[in-house]
């Protein structure tokens, strides 16, 4: 059994190094949530792909620093077989304004939107109600703590 994280790129140029952090981070939550077996695809885009995305699928104008899309409603892995559990696709651009805006590194601002991302993959949902934006912001800051 094992987690297997693909990390493309689309329309960016970027170092090695931080698709190998990226893929470590999305390893680490989703071990600590014991989730196993299954693949995520994170895409690293720019500003005006994820806008297109934006308004395609959230009907949302402009662009935005992270967008998940699970394969499935309440994802709940296979035991034989790895199953994909869904696309992250997050913003290089919007991730690095964000950064200097938040006072971080490029590194821990990734870090946060894969949390986020990976999130949104096993089910949790901000936009839904009240109670579910307070218990997927608690989850974010449980995990943020642990890695």
């Amino acid at each position: 059994m094992a987690i297997k994280v693909n990390v493309e790129r689309e329309h960016i140029t970027m170092p090695k190094e931080l698709a190998a952090f990226c893929k470590k981070i999305i390893a680490a939550v989703l071990q600590g949530q014991e989730v196993d077996n299954v693949v995520v695809t994170l895409i690293l885009t720019n500003d005006e792909a994820i806008a297109h995305i934006n308004k395609t699928y959230r009907k949302k104008k402009g662009p935005t620093d992270v967008i998940s899309f699970a394969y499935r409603e309440a994802p709940m892995p296979h035991v034989t077989t790895k199953e994909h559990l869904g696309d992250i696709f997050i913003s290089l651009e919007t991730a690095q304004r964000q950064a200097i805006e938040y006072g971080v590194t490029l590194k821990e601002e990734l870090k946060r939107l894969l949390v986020h991302g990976v999130l949104h993959l096993l089910g949790y949902d901000h936009e839904q109600s009240l109670y579910k934006k307070r218990k997927m912001q608690k989850k974010e800051e449980e995990i943020m703590q642990k890695i």
